[in-house]
């Protein structure tokens, strides 16, 4: 079940750098959350705040609040690992696990969980996962085949159906475009526009025009300086932040004055 997000006062550091500053905003159940602003602004940092990725890193830390689903998930009580099956994760560049198969690249995650799995069941989430990430027709038949055989945009696919596979209910995308071309960033598009009947979706990406297309909300990031702090500056419907936004440094951005 697709959850909101609740982000309160959220100080993320790498050791004792303040990377972000004071982020507070909520980002909605079952849409698309956009993510904009210029290189070094703390987008992808802020992103990976948001499943505990950040703390894989030695000395990055949080402070302030992250709730999903009533639970603070920085809590002393909660497991990382739990936080990241609940919250998953699709990368830049596509990363399937170069020496599986396309289909144990999708079961890999419940794989990792413990699972043991009848065939059948297995099969099940494959197929599920595969038709989900709209890849099924394509990959029926050779399903044994190696991940890394794909096409880049096969790949990424196959990358988001490894991540719903275990049912998050949350997926960040930390620009899952950037890398293909313009036929397999329209793919991609439109499996965003199908996923989120199903989850809530958050998307860094440095394409104005894909932020203005698949998102119903957008937040602007931006530094102050070199070396100060990336700080959320406008958080809005998309649609008001590529037509009347609040903040003067928004429109500069969007209108390419700077960034």
């Amino acid at each position: 079940m697709a959850k909101s997000i609740d982000v309160s006062d959220l100080n993320i550091y790498y050791g004792d750098f303040l990377a972000v500053e004071g982020v507070t905003l909520t980002i909605p159940a079952k849409s698309v959350t956009a993510l904009i602003g210029p290189s070094g602004c703390g987008k992808s940092t802020f992103l990976r705040s948001l499943n505990r990725m950040h703390e894989v890193i030695p000395g990055a830390r949080v402070e302030g609040k992250v709730v999903i689903d009533g639970q603070d998930i920085y809590g002393s009580d909660i497991d990382p690992v739990q936080v990241r099956r609940q919250i998953g994760m699709v990368f830049q560049r596509p990363n399937p696990f170069p020496t599986m198969s396309i289909y144990d690249n999708v079961i890999a995650g419940q794989r990792l969980n413990a699972k043991k799995m009848k065939k059948s069941d297995a099969d099940d989430v494959v197929e599920r996962s595969l038709r989900s990430a709209n890849l099924w027709e394509e990959v029926k038949q050779r399903l044994n085949r190696p991940g890394a055989s794909l096409s880049g945009g096969q790949q990424q696919r196959l990358c988001i159906a490894r991540a719903i596979a275990v049912e998050p209910q949350v997926l960040l995308m930390d620009e899952p475009a950037s890398a293909l071309d313009p036929i397999s960033t329209s793919a991609i598009e439109d499996l965003i526009h199908e996923l989120k009947a199903d989850y809530t979706i958050v998307i860094v990406t440095h394409n104005m025009q894909q932020a203005a297309r698949v998102s119903e909300d957008t937040g602007f990031f931006n530094l102050a300086g070199a070396g100060l702090p990336g700080r959320l500056v406008e958080f809005n419907s998309t649609k008001k932040i590529f037509s009347t936004p609040d903040e003067p440094s928004t429109e500069a951005y969007i209108s390419g004055r700077f960034g």
